[in-house]
């Protein structure tokens, strides 16, 4: 009665000490739910299935997972679908970051533990899409990436608005006293008006478009609306290709390689992406072995335009973006940049994809020449110094030029709750050109690193008219803001960096054009207060995930991935 067959159902089978019976009891339970014998003799493939009443942006995704099927049934293939851990960015506490990494050892394990020959990948949400990568990664069965979608706009007072550039814009203007707290709560409900994720391209978005880049998608994917039909076709699309990579060998490590690592970073540079993306790739790069330096993402910022008129870098949305060419735009833009001999998952090198699709129609006031680029350099750079031993980052595209060389005095927040405590208080001591400083609010802080690297203007300021200063902090920002915001500084203040060591009133001199971030405190100095400064780590949780966390993290320059998880 033994089959030879190792697809399909017979995949990994329960271990009873008996393989006959375990397959015998696997079929008769799989007829529970209604299969035929023939319909279970078929190749399977698995969909990551991740819909949750915390996860806005994935409301839509039982329509979308009928269409995968579609795919699958149509292309002779059992599609079945699979809960994970699904990630809401604006649920979850202290930030979604800290549960990626869960979410991908979620996404890993049952694709390695369940029978499937291909997998669907079916996310969106900022940290979904890095999440299920890093475990599609570490698995490594045949795998494609199916993402959201970003919403479609909404309208107040017959101007566009968008999650969550606009948001924060308008947020800016209620602080500075300019709307009153009846124009913020109108605006508050017309940001986000559909499914989807974010409408601009912040991490959401800009993970969509390197999962494109990297060649785990179908191409031409990456933008589609949430809302729009062709997302459905793109789903059943998907489908297809999925059962097309049963037997291929088209496995992840075969399309995560150091060359699409380096296009992906080209791209994400390209788009003046989220400053998230650098930490998400370096964490699924590194989940097959691959380092991804900043010293790299230097060299190639250096010889990459922006391209993108997209907000928070330009004045266009992801809908925009669509309609003007998308990624396929980008790509045969930046083809001369790009190692086209990259294999996809559609089992098309990236030159013969974009062969195929030269003659397609581009929106210029979207998406630039390259040799007329929105700017010359790329959206992102990292910084070095006594500040940040391992680097820090600048999004410059999204930052204000006028601050790239500057020199100031630091006025610093101890921790998150520091800040919250004093930012508006009046009587902080704080002026235009001072530095705004955030400590321990990094990876291995009690914070988890959470997206408050966009310090608020102090409302004194505000009320004055100050839009920019230089903020500078171990955490993170959304892809969707802007301002001159130094962000991932490492090593981070709760493991000892050097940027525990500031105290209001030092100087700090900012260079981009030298990629240099400095504290002008001598060493003698320094070294005093590192003798003295108490460990504002804090300790390991008693048991589950949170030890785990604690015991395994590791820094922005590593992905913020778990030590054992790395490849």
């Amino acid at each position: 009665m033994t089959e030879d067959k190792t697809t399909g159902i017979a995949h990994g089978l329960t271990n009873y000490g008996d393989r006959d019976f375990s397959l015998y009891l696997r079929r008769s339970f799989a007829q529970s739910m209604g299969f035929s014998r023939e319909m279970l003799k078929k190749p399977v493939v698995g969909i990551a299935h991740t819909p949750s009443g915390f996860n806005n942006c994935h409301r839509h995704f039982p329509e979308l997972l009928d269409a995968v099927k579609r795919g699958v049934l149509a292309s002779g293939a059992l599609p079945l679908e699979f809960p994970t851990i699904s990630l809401g960015e604006v649920f979850l506490h202290p930030t979604s970051l800290k549960y990626r990494n869960l979410m991908s050892m979620d996404t890993e394990e049952m694709i390695r533990a369940q029978p499937m020959d291909a997998v669907v990948l079916l996310g969106g949400c900022d940290k979904t899409v890095p999440a299920q990568l890093m475990g599609a990664v570490s698995a490594n069965r045949p795998a494609i990436q199916l993402v959201a979608g970003p919403m479609m706009t909404g309208r107040h007072r017959g101007e566009r608005l968008g999650a969550c550039t606009d948001c924060r814009r308008f947020w800016a203007r209620y602080r500075a006293g300019e709307i009153d707290a009846e124009e913020i709560s109108k605006v508050e409900g017309n940001l986000s008006v559909t499914a989807g994720t974010c409408a601009v391209m912040g991490t959401a978005s800009t993970m969509a478009c390197i999962a494109e880049a990297l060649g785990m998608t179908v191409p031409g994917t990456a933008a589609i609306p949430a809302v729009h039909a062709d997302r459905l076709r793109a789903a059943e699309a998907t489908g297809a290709a999925a059962v097309r990579l049963i037997g291929s060998q088209l496995t992840p490590d075969r399309i995560v390689t150091e060359k699409s690592v380096a296009n992906a970073l080209r791209v994400l540079l390209a788009l003046g992406g989220s400053t998230n993306a650098i930490i998400h790739l370096t964490a699924i790069a590194g989940r097959a072995g691959i380092k991804v330096s900043l010293q790299q993402l230097n060299e190639l910022s250096d010889t990459t335009p922006v391209l993108v008129n997209l907000k928070p870098v330009g004045n266009g949305y992801m809908e925009d973006f669509y309609a003007a060419g998308a990624m396929g735009a980008v790509l045969r833009e930046l083809a001369p940049l790009l190692h086209l001999d990259c294999m996809t998952v559609t089992g098309e090198t990236l030159r013969q994809r974009l062969e195929a699709d030269k003659d397609a129609f581009v929106d210029r006031t979207i998406i630039a020449a390259r040799d007329k680029p929105l700017e010359a350099a790329g959206g992102l750079v990292a910084l070095f110094g006594n500040l940040a031993p391992k680097g820090a980052i600048l999004k410059r595209s999204a930052a204000d030029a006028k601050l790239f060389e500057n020199e100031g005095r630091a006025v610093v927040f101890s921790s998150l709750a520091d800040l919250a405590a004093r930012v508006d208080d009046p009587a902080l001591e704080v002026e235009p050109n001072d530095i705004l400083v955030l400590q321990n609010a990094g990876p291995h802080s009690a914070d988890a690193m959470p997206e408050a690297g966009y310090l608020p203007i102090p409302k004194k300021l505000a009320a004055r008219g100050v839009k920019d200063m230089i903020r500078i902090s171990d955490a993170r920002m959304s892809g969707t803001a802007f301002g001159t915001i130094v962000l991932h500084v490492t090593p981070d203040a709760a493991s000892g960096g050097p940027l525990g060591l500031v105290r209001t009133g030092d100087r700090i001199r900012l260079s981009v054009k030298h990629k240099k971030i400095e504290l002008l405190v001598d060493e003698a100095e320094l070294a005093c207060r590192r003798a003295s400064a108490p460990s504002t780590r804090p300790p390991a949780p008693a048991r589950g995930y949170g030890r785990l966390y604690a015991e395994q993290i590791l820094g922005a320059d590593e992905g913020c991935d778990f030590s054992v998880l790395r490849g």
